[in-house]
């Protein structure tokens, strides 16, 4: 069933309860994000997302990537409201992770030169959840997950233990929009940088291109994201 809203003053139609930000995207409108990806189910943890919608007469801000799209909806997704939101909360991501590329192309692309706030650290987890929920949803290992709470929040293995629900698939390393999860060699293993979890000796010697394992991997994740498409 086909609903029609408006975006930006532009009229769409998009099947029911399709996500606003893939309405905008429709029309061509770009809209910042950190922690959504196609192949995922919408999480709204980066607030980068946000727009400005109108429904029944009330105006609010909310997350684009898992809010849905709904008959007569107006959606606004650059007002000022939206750009104060957005550049606040990318000041803070930039006092948290003030190297990261990412962030500091987004921040070059807001006009932001410099975060307002004190560094708290020179990490590059921005704990977006992609790797955790790539781990969980694509690969269905689970081998990681988001730990801790507050500032002490970080990605690592289930309660900081030594886990063999790794398969080394690299799924989280290729996701992450900072590049801070790596699979990096050791000696005569491979240690996943930030979680400090060691993998097992790959049975291939890490030649993916030939490896029966990697290449399943790979054709059931292509399938996944091809039947993500077709249901949407």
């Amino acid at each position: 069933m086909k609903q029609t809203l408006l975006i930006d003053g532009k009229m769409v139609r998009v099947e029911k309860g399709a996500a606003v930000i893939d309405a905008a995207r429709k029309l061509g409108i770009s809209i910042p994000t950190l922690c959504h990806h196609e192949a995922l189910k919408p999480y709204g943890a980066c607030r980068l997302c946000v727009v400005e919608v109108t429904k029944g007469g009330r105006t609010r801000l909310v997350t684009s990537c898992n809010y849905p799209s709904e008959e007569g909806l107006e959606v606004r997704t650059d007002t000022p409201a939206v750009r104060r939101s957005r550049r606040l909360t990318l000041e803070i991501l930039i006092a948290r992770c003030p190297d990261v590329p990412a962030l500091q192309e987004m921040g070059r692309r807001m006009g932001i030169s410099a975060a307002r706030f004190r560094l708290q650290g020179s990490g590059q987890c921005i704990l977006c959840g992609l790797c955790v929920r790539a781990c969980d949803e694509l690969v269905g290992a689970q081998a990681i997950a988001l730990g801790e709470r507050g500032i002490e929040k970080k990605v690592a293995t289930p309660f900081n233990s030594p886990t063999t629900a790794c398969i080394g698939c690299g799924s989280c390393t290729y996701i992450c929009p900072t590049g801070c999860i790596e699979m990096m060699p050791e000696g005569t293993e491979m240690v996943l940088r930030t979680t400090g979890h060691t993998l097992e000796k790959c049975m291939n010697n890490y030649q993916c291109a030939s490896c029966d394992v990697n290449n399943t991997f790979v054709h059931e994740m292509k399938k996944a994201i091809a039947d993500f498409r077709r249901e949407r």
